[in-house]
């Protein structure tokens, strides 16, 4: 034989003793990543009619699975082994678990027990513990399990379509900041009659822990608890979670909350109070404390949250509408004149509600809409319908302003006894007749026209009075020009007259002063020349009698110098001597300047001119150097 087909044949029965070792000994081999679900063929026992896992040998679906490995002596002939995968939940999800055998699940429950058999592993330890059959209570979160998949039926994103369950549900369930969940269970004790939700059940990680709410008397149906932002693993069969908004209170506001669920409080509304409860936060009605702005956690399916505004806003009677939306049933009020016209109007209204108020409100009301609706509506359109039927139509419209400032107090009045405010009233447009407004146009024109005329007139008669005062103003100007100038010289003259008279009195002063001075001094002097005089008398008389001996000494020298003169030349030449050196000493003239010869060439005349010219011109000038002898008239 060919070395081929000796290798051949050497190997096929090397594998023929293989298999038949294997079949002798009943050898199993199961993969690291595989769990062994064992049937056994034959037994002389049988299974208890209903179940389906054998627990003691029987025929059937065994319990107990194989781990990876070696198994020996199951049989083919009596065992088969089904190899399945492991199950794998991937992160951020979960996967549910059927039951197919176990103990009947009682009828109060939908969901079997947790079993303490390592999440469904252990199917032995589940079965022989009291496990329930069908859907159970514990999930399966991330991780991998060796599950018998006969006994156990898993349900995950794999395979969950064929189920009937949405691959959302098997998700992680996320709750972002700005929502919060609300819980419906659906397993536990019934709700107490009379109550529409449960309330808080503690000890159950937010209903992660499904068999400790069961345990700690959880209720079935909608939970007054909610479920905050963030990661929960949920049963989806256990509870539905509904995402919602927080219950969000914006500024400006404040949020009157009605609980449908807890505690029965005392009325804190007072004894005048007839339109219902008022109770404490946190018991069942209106609680007495509004929410101020901001956001909260709030159930909505068991609590109420009214908004009230608690700054001014505004309602309109118009085709706008606010974004607070209370006025959105709100239109033109329809009007009838008293002179049969009809015609719109449209009206602003602002409303304040005091904070302490708004629990009361909502008592009253149910909300703010009720409030507007049957209240404001009806109030403010009827005094305004009221109010045109007692007016005509021109009226109405010319005393808009005296119409608005009644309905505002007729409103504020009225709004009172709800402890509402009407800050104010306003009117908008008037939707006229057309026919009306054009003889309200038509009278407005003449009456503008005669004002213009009238204006024109004015202004011609201005202009007029204007020319006048001008022309006035323009005599006015030279006759103040004019009084000015007397005024002037009054005060010059008068400044003058001051003048004079002030320096009158300052040289009286003066003189009477000088006076006075000269006095005192003539006094002084007076003595003084007096003791002068005195001295003086005394000196000349002592000078005199001196003089007297000297004189009398001189005189009879001189007498003796003449006598001897006269005697040496004689007496006559001794005299003309003396009178020639007295003439020459006095510069007397010895021939005159002017002479008048009688009968001679001069008259008068001619010698008073010449001696007129002489007296102009000196005695120098008018001297001839030889003068004329004299001429001497006796007609003169």
């Amino acid at each position: 034989m060919e070395p081929l087909t000796i290798a051949l044949v050497s190997a096929a029965g090397i594998l023929l003793a293989f298999v038949l070792l294997v079949w002798a000994f009943g050898i199993t081999m199961i993969a690291d990543d595989q769990v062994g679900v064992v049937t056994k063929k034959f037994s002389t026992r049988t299974l208890p009619v209903g179940k389906l896992v054998a627990l003691n040998g029987e025929a059937g679906v065994q319990a107990d699975t194989l781990a990876p490995g070696w198994h020996f002596f199951l049989w083919p002939w009596q065992y088969s082994v089904e190899k399945v995968r492991m199950l794998r939940v991937p992160e951020g999800e979960i996967a549910l678990v059927i039951s197919n055998d176990g103990e009947p699940c009682p009828e109060s429950r939908l969901l079997g027990d947790r079993i303490d058999c390592s999440n469904f592993q252990d199917g032995r330890a589940f079965l022989t513990k009291g496990g329930k059959k069908g859907r159970q209570i514990t999930k399966l979160t991330t991780g991998t399990y060796r599950i018998n998949t006969r006994l156990f039926t898993v349900i995950s994103s794999v395979n969950c379509e064929a189920y009937g369950i949405a691959t959302e549900l098997l998700q992680v369930l996320t709750v972002d900041a700005e929502n919060i969940g609300l819980v419906t269970v659906h397993d536990g004790k019934s709700l107490p009659v009379g109550e529409t939700a449960a309330p808080e059940t503690a000890g159950h990680a937010s209903f992660q822990d499904e068999q400790a709410f069961i345990e700690k008397g959880g209720y079935r149906g909608l939970q007054q608890e909610v479920i905050l932002p963030g990661s929960w693993n949920i049963n989806p069969w256990f509870a539905t979670v509904e995402i919602v908004p927080m219950t969000v209170i914006p500024k400006a506001h404040v949020g009157v909350v009605i609980s449908y669920v807890g505690p029965h409080g005392d009325d804190i509304s007072g004894a005048d109070f007839k339109y219902g409860d008022i109770v404490e936060n946190g018991n069942r009605g209106i609680w007495g404390k509004p929410l101020n702005p901001g956001k909260y956690p709030i159930n909505k399916r068991t609590t109420q949250v009214e908004l009230v505004p608690t700054s001014n806003f505004v309602l309109n009677w118009s085709d706008k509408t606010e974004a607070h939306k209370l006025d959105e049933g709100l239109t033109s009020i329809h009007m009838r004149s008293k002179d049969g016209f009809n015609f719109e109007l449209q009206l602003q209204q602002i409303i304040h509600v005091p904070y302490d108020v708004a629990p009361k409100l909502i008592a009253r009301f149910g909300n703010m809409a009720n409030l507007v609706q049957n209240v404001l509506e009806p109030l403010v359109g009827n005094y305004f319908r009221n109010a045109g039927q007692n007016h005509d139509m021109l009226e109405f419209i010319l005393t808009r302003t005296e119409r608005q400032e009644k309905a505002k107090a007729y409103v504020s009045e009225q709004l009172h006894q709800f402890n509402v405010e009407g800050v104010e009233t306003m009117i908008g447009d008037l939707t006229a007749p057309e026919a009306l407004m054009k003889t309200l146009q038509d009278r407005k024109i003449a009456e503008e026209s005669s004002a213009t005329v009238q204006m024109q007139r004015d202004l011609a008669s201005q202009r007029q009075q204007l020319e006048r005062e001008n022309a006035i103003a323009d005599q006015q100007r030279a006759l103040v020009t004019s009084e000015q100038n007397v005024k002037i010289a009054a005060q010059d003259a008068d400044s003058a007259r001051r003048k004079a008279e002030g320096e009158a009195s300052v040289m009286k002063t003066r003189a009477t002063a000088e006076a006075e001075a000269r006095k005192i001094g003539a006094a002084a002097e007076g003595e003084a020349t007096l003791a002068r005089a005195g001295n003086e008398a005394k000196a000349i008389e002592i000078l005199a009698a001196s003089n007297s001996a000297k004189i009398l000494q001189e005189g009879e020298a001189e007498a003796k110098v003449i006598q001897k003169k006269t005697e040496a030349i004689g007496q006559g030449n001794y005299a003309a001597i003396q009178v020639a050196e007295r003439l020459a000493n006095g510069h007397l003239k010895l021939v005159p300047d002017i002479q008048l010869a009688a009968g001679g060439g001069g008259s008068a005349v001619e010698a008073l001119l010449q001696l007129i010219a002489v007296k102009q011109l000196g005695p120098e000038s008018s001297a001839p150097a030889h003068p004329p002898a004299a001429k001497v008239s006796t007609e003169l």
